[in-house]
């Protein structure tokens, strides 16, 4: 059987108020790496269409990056180079500004800017 003091009731109340923010901000903060990878990863597939794209129509590149992915169009960036000629190889880099929007730690990271390359084999 415990005693108990007078003084300590409501004692893990006050640490779980004293905590709890904290813990919050780490679990935003989670939250947050977690939407920036999904849309790295949606950066690679957008190259990698849009260099398959490239090396049968140089012109389709761009059309096919902001087709494969749901990503804001309006962010995202495309450039072809490279040798176009039949049998050459043309890179494509993607690159895209992703937009921190969870509360609070938006406002602590600022945009993420994210950037893939891919090359493919004109034919």
């Amino acid at each position: 059987m415990s005693v108990r003091r007078k003084d300590e009731h409501g004692q893990a109340t006050v640490e779980l108020a004293l905590v709890l923010p904290l813990l919050a901000l780490v679990l935003l903060g989670v939250v947050q790496v977690a939407l920036v990878g999904r849309d790295s990863i949606a950066v690679t597939h957008a190259a990698r269409a849009a260099a398959r794209a490239a090396a049968i129509d140089v012109d389709a590149a761009e059309t096919a990056a902001r087709g494969a992915t749901g990503l804001d169009p309006t962010r995202l960036s495309v450039t072809v180079s490279g040798d176009r000629s039949s049998g050459g190889v043309v890179t494509v880099t993607v690159s895209y500004d992703d937009p921190t929007d969870v509360p609070l730690i938006g406002r602590l990271m600022g945009d993420v800017r994210l950037t893939d390359r891919f090359s493919a084999r004109v034919e």
